[in-house]
């Protein structure tokens, strides 16, 4: 069973994720988020801040784990990295309440969520929930995260896959490691897979510069008389 779940699942649940990835790119007007956003927004917004900043802070605290993992042995980069994975995994939690509690009491929402929505928001704050009770009853967790997990998953990328290790862990981080790549599988047919697309350049994109060189009230009114050599501006 520890070969299926910790040497086969790892492998298709990254190929499920490539494929199903390039298959929903490659079908347009389906890679995004189907954003709920203008059917509620004050709600939705009060939930969506605190999950995005706190999965994002958690998911690349893990990966720089990955990449240095000698990083992490020190005894005050430990505890801040401790402490600071602890805060965010707190605000993903309560973030993704709120999205999930408005997504199950208001009726537009409803009428725009299916069974993946709910599966998806259900695994995630599982998962959560998972990682900080392992982080309060089980110390130290970045420590054993690069002694044990980072090694693991280099393995699995140089297709040498090294279970023992993970193998021995307690049931539940091998349930936190199982549920990760049960994520990954899901990622294409979710809503998840809009982080694939963010549009990042708009951070270092130059201001856009709108000149209103017409009278708008005038414009808009549709009382307004015109020119037969003035026309009215198409685009209001």
């Amino acid at each position: 069973m520890d070969g299926l779940l910790f040497g086969a699942l790892p492998y298709v649940a990254l190929t499920m994720f490539v494929v199903g990835t390039i298959y929903r790119y490659r079908n347009g007007f389906k890679y995004s988020s189907l954003s709920s956003q203008f059917l509620e927004s004050k709600k939705f917004y009060t939930g969506s801040v605190p999950f995005h900043v706190g999965i994002l802070v958690v998911f690349f605290a893990h990966l720089i784990a990955v990449i240095f993992p000698g990083f992490t042995f020190g005894g005050s980069t430990l505890v801040t990295m401790e402490t600071i994975m602890l805060a965010f995994s707190i605000m993903a939690v309560v973030g993704l309440v709120l999205l999930f509690i408005r997504r199950i009491t208001n009726e537009r929402v409803i009428m725009v969520t299916n069974k993946m929505d709910i599966v998806i928001e259900v695994l995630l704050l599982v998962q959560f929930i998972i990682g900080i009770y392992i982080a309060v009853s089980l110390k130290w967790g970045s420590a054993w995260y690069a002694s044990d997990m980072v090694p693991y998953l280099w393995s699995i990328f140089t297709f040498s896959p090294d279970i023992a290790a993970v193998a021995a862990t307690p049931y539940l981080i091998q349930a936190h490691i199982i549920l990760a790549f049960v994520i990954i599988l899901l990622i294409p047919f979710s809503r998840l897979v809009h982080f694939l697309v963010a549009p990042l350049h708009y951070i270092a994109r130059p201001y856009q510069v709108v000149r209103w060189n017409w009278d708008k009230k005038k414009i808009r009114d549709p009382n307004t008389p015109w020119e037969e050599s003035v026309q009215r501006p198409k685009n209001n």
